[in-house]
């Protein structure tokens, strides 16, 4: 099994899908798909396609030096030889005979400089010499449009309350990175500081990434579950 089929196994056994997997790495799914595919010619160089791994391990339950070590033996290109590199980026070129410059190429060069020189001489002088006309600057009235009054829509005190199917609250006891993705749309995605608390609504399902699982307590419809992995967990969780 090479290192794209031991992504892809890693991926479904965990039940994750392409997109969130790539939501939660904040990269393309495109680029997933492709390493899934035993193809890392995209990642832009070993040191990015080492960090990807490193990053997608903690999430796919997997050993991040297994990973690294399967990257090395099968894509790394300081793993194959010096020859095989020279062929590869056709570095090893066929001598060409070195050619003598004749003198009448830097002569011809200076005179042509010369000319170029002269004529620009000449133009800047005529130019100098025409009157340049004043510009007269003339006031123009500005007329201030009047500011339109924005009128309040009424609220009709007999709208019922949110019958949203899942009601979510998160409490952040240390700072923390969170992704919330409802209804296959990133409605948050950034850093809660300690202290701070979100609420977040859905008809359906709501998907959370948390960079530190141990950091955070979960409310979903009014249940405390208090926090959801220890500290420095990454983890993701959906809420239906």
């Amino acid at each position: 099994m090479n290192l794209g089929e031991v992504l892809s196994s890693a991926r479904k056994d965990s039940a994750i899908t392409v997109d969130d997997l790539a939501a939660a790495l904040s990269i393309r799914a495109g680029l997933l798909i492709d390493m899934e595919r035993n193809n890392f010619s995209k990642c832009g160089g070993d040191v990015y396609a080492r960090g990807h791994l490193r990053n997608i391990a903690p999430l796919l339950g997997l050993d991040s030096a297994m990973l690294i070590s399967l990257y090395n033996a099968e894509h790394s290109m300081e793993s194959t030889s010096l020859n095989e590199q020279l062929v590869e980026n056709n570095i090893t070129k066929v001598p060409h005979e070195k050619k003598n410059i004749s003198w009448k190429v830097p002569a011809t060069f200076s005179l042509v400089i010369l000319l170029v020189v002269g004529v620009v001489q000449i133009v800047q002088s005529n130019t100098s010499d025409e009157p340049t006309p004043q510009a007269v600057a003339t006031a123009t009235p500005t007329n201030v449009a009047p500011t339109p009054t924005v009128t309040e829509p009424a609220v009709d005190p007999t709208t019922p309350a949110s019958t949203a199917n899942v009601s979510m609250t998160l409490s952040a006891s240390d700072a923390v990175r969170i992704d919330v993705v409802i209804e296959g749309t990133h409605v948050f995605k950034g850093e809660m500081l300690a202290g701070e608390s979100k609420n977040f609504d859905s008809d359906s399902s709501i998907s959370v990434y948390f960079s530190d699982a141990g950091a955070i307590d979960v409310t979903v419809n009014g249940e405390n579950l208090g926090r959801l992995g220890g500290t420095g967990e990454v983890l993701r969780r959906t809420f239906r």
